[in-house]
């Protein structure tokens, strides 16, 4: 096997150049360079870089340190060896300490000897290169790493000022909230407050919050039982000690992770303004029941008396008169009526009165006394209904406040009876789901468009582009908020806490009628034989 090390070889003797020569060509060394002349290996190595030089102690005009001294200059991690007699030892050891020469060799040499020094000197010189580039390498390296260092520390100081100012900001807005803010853990243990807090719960500046139970600060007015998952706390307040009052208060909690721990947000709002709200608006309500309700429904016994010839007798002009009269005020109590059913149902002041009964026996009860309505346009309705226990005697019972859903059966086919073209026919169709029961109401007259559905069950909305819409804009309203409180119920909440489901809802399409249908969730009783 050739090896590639290159070797540069100075003597002035040609019986060490031949022995060399041959030495070397027979352990494989191929690449050597030999000369007797220092300046001209100078020359040489100038062009040359090399692995190896072998140079004699004693020559003319050079001897061998200051040819290597010369040569390490050109080549400072070329590997040196020096040949010397034994009289040089102590000029060699010199050499080897200033100029850091590989080894000195003694003549005569033993060529196993010279042959492993000069593979040890080829070796080192390969690792030295290779150690430089490693160490040019690792020194780019550090370069980059200190440049992406100085930029990483940039990155850092820079974001670290947008997160001061994040945090002053943010900070800023916690201390001037309107509403007073509570950070406490799971034990309920209060962790910070903001200063609106501090003025709503203590009673001088010195008091401290922090460590106390949040739940110990408020007052439960009804008792209610707060489950883990709730997000807003209603009927719930605060003592003023200032003033020695209590302040109704509204609580909507917010579960947060922090560095890993696990805590609640509690935003307290002062409801007291609401509350003088609903105390002005119950008053109003009271009073247009007293002032309105009254005085229209002794009118209309009044109109009655008079239509009935008891007040004596009356011409056909008169009664006409009289009868539209009756009518603007019967129209007037309806909505008025409206007006209280819609306060009560978005007040939670209404209960539900919840009973046993046929949906399907009430349905044929409220088209029994809306049939009068369907002569002058020559309507008829036509009946769906369910084949309960495979055909065999028996009827669906559900559970609902009868009157309530009366009250949406009745309006909804008030409004397909209003809006369907004569000749026509009102399907009622009645479906179940498991606990679910369906009641589909369908018209085949003007039908909606799609912006008209969106707002049809809006409060006050009065009609459509065709202008199909309750007289009052409150009936469709109001059998909405019958439907979502009767589903809410069914699923636990209270009436102010509505399904969010779409429980009540209609399709169609322009001039291809349209279908009303509205679900009651979890009524479905049970199916008993009769």
């Amino acid at each position: 096997m050739l090896i590639t090390g290159k070797i540069v070889i100075v003597d002035d003797e040609d019986m060490v150049i031949k022995t060399l020569k041959t030495l070397l060509k027979i352990e494989g060394f191929s690449n050597v360079d030999i000369f007797n002349n220092p300046e001209e290996a100078l020359k040489f190595i100038e062009n040359n870089p090399c692995d190896l030089i072998i140079s004699d102690f004693i020559m003319p005009k050079m001897n061998g340190i200051e040819f290597l001294s010369k040569a390490k200059k050109i080549h400072p991690d070329t590997t040196q060896i020096l040949l010397t007699g034994y009289a040089d030892k102590e000029n060699a050891i010199r050499a080897i300490n200033e100029l850091g020469i590989f080894k000195y060799i003694e003549k005569p040499w033993g060529n196993d000897d010279i042959i492993l020094n000069i593979k040890n000197g080829i070796e080192r010189t390969r690792l030295k290169e290779q150690l430089k580039d490693k160490i040019e390498k690792l020194e780019i390296a550090n370069k980059k790493l200190e440049e992406y260092s100085k930029s990483l520390e940039e990155k850092v100081e820079e974001r670290t000022k947008d997160l001061n100012v994040s945090n002053i900001k943010l900070n800023t807005i916690i201390e001037n909230l309107s509403d007073a803010l509570i950070l406490f853990d799971l034990n309920n243990r209060i962790v910070q407050v903001n200063n609106q807090a501090k003025k709503l719960f203590c009673t001088n500046e010195k008091d401290n919050l922090s460590g106390k139970n949040f739940f110990e600060l408020i007052i439960n007015e009804k008792n209610q039982k707060i489950k883990k998952d709730e997000k807003t706390l209603r009927d719930f307040s605060v003592i003023d000690y200032s003033e020695n009052k209590k302040i109704p208060v509204e609580i909507n909690l917010a579960k947060v992770s922090l560095n890993g721990e696990d805590f609640t947000i509690a935003l307290i709002r002062d409801i007291t303004f609401q509350k003088e709200n609903e105390r002005l608006r119950d008053d109003f309500i009271a009073t247009l029941t007293h002032d309105l309700r009254t005085p229209l429904l002794a009118s209309i016994n009044a109109l009655d008396f008079a239509l009935n010839g008891e007040l004596g007798d009356i011409n056909n002009e008169l009664k006409e008169l009289l009868s539209v009269m009756k009518k603007s005020s019967e129209d007037m109590l309806g909505l008025v009526n409206a007006l209280l059913e819609v306060y009560r149902y978005e007040s939670g002041k209404l209960f539900l009165c919840k009973t046993h009964f046929s949906l399907e026996e009430l349905i044929k009860d409220c088209t029994s006394k809306l049939s009068p309505l369907l002569y002058e346009d020559n309507l008829k309705f036509e009946f769906s209904f369910p084949d309960t226990n495979n055909g065999s005697n028996g009827e669906t019972l559900i559970n609902a406040d009868k009157n309530e859903i009366r009250r949406v059966i009745s309006n909804l086919l008030g409004n397909a009876i209003k809006h369907s073209k004569k000749d026509g026919i009102i399907k009622i169709n009645v479906s179940y789901d498991k606990k679910d029961a369906r009641v589909d109401i369908v018209d085949f007259g003007e039908g909606l468009s799609k912006e008209d559905i969106e707002k049809l069950f809006n409060r006050f909305s009065q009609g459509t582009s065709k202008k199909r819409s309750a007289s009052t804009g409150l009936g469709l309203y109001l059998s909405r908020q019958i439907i979502e409180a009767h589903n809410a119920q069914a699923n636990g909440a209270n009436l102010q806490n509505k399904s969010t489901a779409k429980d009540i809802f209609a399709s169609g399409e322009p001039d291809k009628g349209c279908t009303f249908s509205f679900i009651l969730k979890n009524a479905i009783v049970d199916t008993v034989k009769i």
